[in-house]
């Protein structure tokens, strides 16, 4: 696009009254925080999983594909990371209820400027950057999860980055919940059965209807395992116009990410905090949030043999804590893996193993 076109299509965002302020209702999109780390393998084994990149989750169902999914580092278009798909195990024989997406999910609260539901019901355009080791064709989703309706479009994929831009039609059925829970998903469909598939595919319709939801023309990301996919840059904003991809610095997305994941601990020699013996085989912290998350946590831990210990009087022990109380903002833990010490003693905890985990997640 030239300067001077640029600048036109900038006119007409600004004439659309959508620069400016908050624009990306995606948190992480452009792949910057990996808080679980930087590359998983095996991924499509399990439904649910959350594989490095922060609010990206993985739905898988009944597939043999599996794939490593990683942080990739490609500079291009302001972008220095994006998600990689790499195949390494095909899954050519696809059972109906196969399906493997990637998907990030919004709190209702956070949805109420769409008007879902009323007549007065907002378009939203979904834009991203992909490129993939070959042609492909998949499938972009924005799924009520509220009310259980779809509306999909197909997009393509080349072998250099390209920015795709998809506006969905308003959708004047079914309002989003004033609430934290999730109400809206974006699904990239990657591979999927004819559960998904059977019907006739109709881009841009708001429906209730399952076999229609994956378009007509869909690759599989497990068709071979020479295929891969990169994406980046995901944004999705009200109105019809895809405006410039809006670039958050890493401590506020960061930030953003901890209200759903929050890791404390993740290696060797990190501190944890002061702890106390409440009795000779139970060990206790206390650990304040840097944000409120998003509901009380669950607890993310390893505790294998000697993970953490007590440095005075120098006491190791396994992990495998457990929350005696939680809430939004802080949490008191205990470790009883081979916990053994004197009643009352307390210090400052460490990890002391590379494997070391502690962290709270309230994802939706």
């Amino acid at each position: 696009m030239t300067k001077a076109a640029e600048l036109a299509k900038m006119g007409e965002v600004l004439t659309n009254s959508q620069l400016g302020g908050r624009r990306n209702i995606v948190i992480n999109g452009a792949m910057q925080v990996a808080q679980r780390g930087t590359s998983d393998t095996g991924v499509g084994a399990s439904n649910g999983v959350f594989p490095c990149v922060d609010r990206m989750k993985i739905m898988a169902g009944t597939t043999a594909g599996r794939a490593t999914v990683s942080q990739a580092a490609d500079v291009h278009d302001g972008f220095a990371n994006a998600l990689k798909f790499d195949c390494t195990t095909a899954d050519t024989s696809i059972a109906a209820d196969e399906f493997f997406i990637l998907r990030t999910l919004f709190e209702g609260q956070d949805l109420q400027q769409i008007k879902k539901g009323t007549s007065d019901a907002e378009k939203l355009t979904l834009s991203f950057y992909v490129k993939g080791n070959a042609s492909a064709t998949y499938t972009c989703e924005l799924e009520d999860r509220d009310n259980s309706r779809y509306n999909s479009q197909e997009f393509s994929v080349t072998t250099s980055w390209t920015r795709v831009v998809k506006t969905f039609l308003a959708d004047t059925t079914g309002s989003f919940g004033d609430d934290n829970a999730e109400s809206l998903a974006i699904n990239f469909w990657l591979h999927s059965g004819s559960t998904y598939t059977g019907g006739t595919h109709t881009d841009n319709v708001w429906h209730t209807t399952n076999n229609q939801r994956v378009g007509d023309n869909q690759t599989s990301i497990f068709d071979s395992t020479d295929r891969e996919l990169f994406i980046t840059g995901i944004q999705l904003e009200v109105g019809s116009q895809a405006t410039p991809f809006e670039h958050r610095s890493f401590g506020e997305e960061l930030q953003l990410c901890r209200r759903y994941y929050f890791q404390k601990i993740d290696g060797n020699s990190q501190p944890v905090g002061v702890g106390s013996y409440i009795s000779s085989g139970q060990i206790r912290t206390y650990i304040d949030f840097p944000v409120e998350m998003r509901a009380d946590p669950s607890i993310v831990t390893s505790s294998d043999t000697s993970h953490f210990n007590l440095e005075s009087p120098s006491d190791s022990f396994d992990g495998g804590w457990v929350l005696v109380q939680v809430n939004k903002n802080s949490a008191i833990p205990y470790a009883t893996g081979n916990v053994s010490g004197t009643t009352s003693y307390s210090g400052l905890i460490r990890s002391t193993s590379a494997d070391a985990r502690l962290a709270f997640s309230s994802e939706l």
